[in-house]
């Protein structure tokens, strides 16, 4: 059975971790939560998260674009550029 409040807190803490200008995709979040088949599970949870201390945005698609952002696409890859200029 799939616990999703446990994987959610999986998820929160590997992205919490995600250091400055570095991102991980959808699956790699999966995969290090414990289900590599949960990508769009991480979505939905990044999409969800307002916590400041959870960088979302440092989460992308597999191809390279930088997906979705509930505060706006375009937010997210300025937070991304400037990250990375740092």
């Amino acid at each position: 059975m799939f616990d999703m409040k446990s994987f959610r807190e999986k998820v929160h803490s590997i992205v919490a971790r995600i250091p400055k200008g570095k991102t991980l995709t959808y699956k790699e979040v999966a995969t290090r939560a414990g289900n590599p088949k949960a990508a769009r599970a991480v979505g939905a949870i990044m999409r969800t998260n307002y916590d400041s201390a959870i960088p979302c945005h440092r989460v992308v698609r597999s191809d390279g674009r930088p997906g979705g952002y509930n505060r706006g696409a375009s937010i997210k890859v300025a937070l991304l550029r400037q990250e990375r200029l740092q």
